[in-house]
């Protein structure tokens, strides 16, 4: 049952759940940016998947940052018991006054109730409407219009409980300085001097990518156009067997691969020096939105609405324009289809240029 929150109720503890993919967790900074704004005494951790973690792990708003190592699934049942226990107890001795759960796992579920915590906000999932769910959390918010919405939405609709306003929300990825002179030693070392372009063709799935001769062919153009391309990708064997295959196709010498080379802060910091990220629906596109760092993605069957990059300097092109696309729902992830493909090379340079020229 929901229960009323005190009028002047200031929490001193705060704990965020979020326990999804890397761009999901970009996703919350803004959620995280508004508590530190309304509550700027307080101690605000975050729970999430252990390899999420460097999305987070400089924000100067965040305490510190609680992990769930997914590997936990590959050992005993008694081991997970053991983990999961320990989880719980750890969270109930930081004596969180605030838990908001922003993910649809009764495991995250499960972890807000058993926290001890006054206010315990989620989201009332039509899925999970039962008794379990109520009890989990005391303040339960309305989806009944996210799909309307843009995640970033969604998340920060979790504070309504609270009196925030989900307006003027914007997204934040930080890096330490040793990722930031990490990226100039590169630069310096490749001798790039003149302004250069971040290019990452990849996801990971398949369904989501251009196809490879068009990202060469859009490659070589900016390239003669005098541009340096640094290609990129993570250290996926697939995405960067993806990015040496493109990078085969150019016919420019003007590119660099460093494909697999670099952490996702570092990375942030490459884009933040650049003059502009391409890419497709992926976490770096969310990186370069929140950066501000002009940003052109690419994409396809994805909800758009809920998933296009945050910000005011970025530009879109979807394949839905071109050629029809099936549901997002209906999509097999592990599909080889590349639903981009309709997605024509003189459209992407144009608006590449749009930028560059600006």
């Amino acid at each position: 049952m929901t229960s009323q929150i005190p009028t002047k109720f200031i929490p001193k503890n705060i704990l965020l759940i979020k326990l999804r993919h890397h761009g999901d967790i970009l996703l919350i900074t803004p959620t995280i940016n508004a508590l530190r704004q309304h509550y700027p005494q307080a101690n605000i951790d975050v729970l999430l998947y252990k390899e999420t973690r460097p999305i987070l792990e400089s924000h100067p708003a965040i305490s510190q940052l609680l992990m769930i190592d997914r590997n936990w699934k590959n050992e005993s049942c008694w081991q997970k018991i053991c983990h999961e226990a320990e989880l719980v107890s750890t969270v109930r001795a930081y004596h969180y006054d605030l838990v908001i759960n922003l993910a649809d796992q009764w495991r995250s579920a499960v972890i807000t109730g058993l926290s001890g915590a006054m206010v315990r906000i989620g989201f009332a999932f039509k899925k999970r409407d039962n008794m379990l769910w109520r009890w989990c959390h005391n303040q339960l918010v309305t989806t009944d219009k996210h799909h309307q919405l843009h995640t970033v939405e969604q998340n920060m609709s979790a504070l309504t409980p609270l009196g925030f306003s989900i307006k003027n929300a914007k997204t934040s990825m930080h890096f330490s300085m040793a990722d930031r002179q990490k990226v100039k030693s590169i630069l310096e070392l490749q001798q790039i001097k003149n302004s250069f372009i971040v290019v990452q063709p990849t996801s990971r799935w398949l369904f989501k990518c251009w196809d490879d001769e068009k990202f060469a062919q859009l490659i070589d153009i900016l390239s003669n156009d005098g541009y340096t391309i640094m290609l990129t990708s993570s250290s996926e064997k697939k995405e960067m067997a993806m990015v040496a295959k493109i990078k085969s196709l150019c016919h420019s010498q003007n590119i660099i691969s460093l494909a697999g080379q670099l952490s996702l802060p570092q990375l942030a910091a490459l884009i933040d020096f650049s003059q502009l990220f391409i890419g497709v629906d992926s976490a770096p596109m969310h990186i370069a939105a929140a950066l501000g760092t002009p940003c052109l993605a690419l994409f396809g069957p994805t909800k758009l609405q809920q998933w296009w990059p945050w910000g005011d300097n970025n530009k879109i092109i979807w394949a839905g324009h071109y050629a029809p696309l099936p549901l997002p729902d209906s999509i097999d992830t592990k599909t080889n289809q590349r639903y981009l493909s309709s997605i024509p090379v003189v459209d992407v340079v144009n608006a590449a240029r749009s930028f560059l020229h600006e």
